[in-house]
């Protein structure tokens, strides 16, 4: 008897109307059916992602960008159902909260105008692709490969490995160096400086075989060697050549630069340290006043 007056009383409390949408009841079980129906739709998602989209798409061998928007894109698409279906589950019409909701959005907008064009620029990201999983990029001071696009920021690790949280507005705003975008392949410009006194073709060669001879530099196109200006104390050379990664920039960078030193003290090539010369004029004798006693 105990057991059904406290079955009886959490129905009750269960089924007490909390307040009415849309002259429709809303109690704490039509609460928690909502709830309910929304964790059950966020699992079959997130069942669909891995089990068919990520391993379909991975034996299609499509590229690790595109299955991530295709992903991504589905996974909103059934929350978005999700919510739709739990709401028509519980009764409550979506037809009347249209207006409710209309007007609520006057006032959410004013208050989280930040998170609105985060996600707005966040699905911009998403179809219009200026940046895409794998991207090595630079916005502000921020440099390092793009790991994630959610749906309010993006996940930048750069190359400390330290993961930095950007707000998509970023991108759309501001001015974005994407070093992957189209083709991946970007141009290196070494600039050393040669004494000189110096044999001219010795080090134009010099340079052009230290490029040919590191293995990440591209054949085609070919690696060129530009005498850029005549400086104070040397020949400011620019020895340019591409590579297909961006993101092996910095250290293909050292280890040209590493060869070039090498390279020139096997050959006798220096590379002069500024210097200023400063000429000293002899003075001229002036004749002294006598100051009369």
């Amino acid at each position: 008897m105990n057991l059904d007056i406290l079955l009886e009383k959490i129905s009750l409390i269960f089924n007490y109307k909390l307040f009415e949408l849309n002259q429709t009841p809303v109690s704490l079980s039509s609460i928690f059916m909502f709830i309910i129906m929304m964790i059950v739709f966020y699992i079959v998602s997130r069942m669909v992602n891995r089990i068919v989209f990520r391993k379909l798409l991975l034996r299609l061998k499509i590229e690790e960008s595109k299955r991530f928007t295709m992903v991504r894109l589905t996974h909103y698409i059934i929350m978005i159902v999700g919510a739709i279906v739990s709401f028509q589950f519980v009764g409550i019409d979506l037809s009347g909260l249209a207006v409710i909701f209309g007007l609520l959005s006057v006032g959410i907008g004013f208050g989280l105008q930040n998170v609105t064009s985060n996600f707005i620029a966040g699905l911009i990201l998403l179809f219009e692709r200026p940046i895409k999983i794998g991207d090595r990029i630079l916005v502000g001071d921020t440099e390092g490969d793009v790991t994630t696009i959610n749906i309010r920021s993006t996940t930048i690790k750069t190359m400390d490995n330290v993961s930095i949280i950007v707000p998509n507005s970023e991108f759309v705003s501001n001015k974005v160096i994407n070093w992957s975008h189209g083709d991946t392949s970007v141009r290196i410009n070494i600039k050393v400086g040669v004494s000189y006194n110096s044999d001219l073709d010795m080090v134009l060669n010099t340079l052009l075989e230290i490029a040919r001879e590191h293995p990440k530099v591209m054949k085609h196109p070919e690696p060129d060697v530009l005498l850029s200006e005549f400086g104070d104390s040397s020949w400011n050379m620019t020895l340019r050549i591409w590579i297909a990664n961006p993101q092996r920039y910095p250290v293909t960078k050292s280890e040209i630069n590493c060869a070039i030193v090498r390279k020139f003290r096997e050959k006798g090539i220096e590379i002069p340290f500024p210097q200023t010369d400063l000429h000293v004029r002899s003075s001229v004798s002036l004749p002294v006043e006598r100051i009369p006693n």
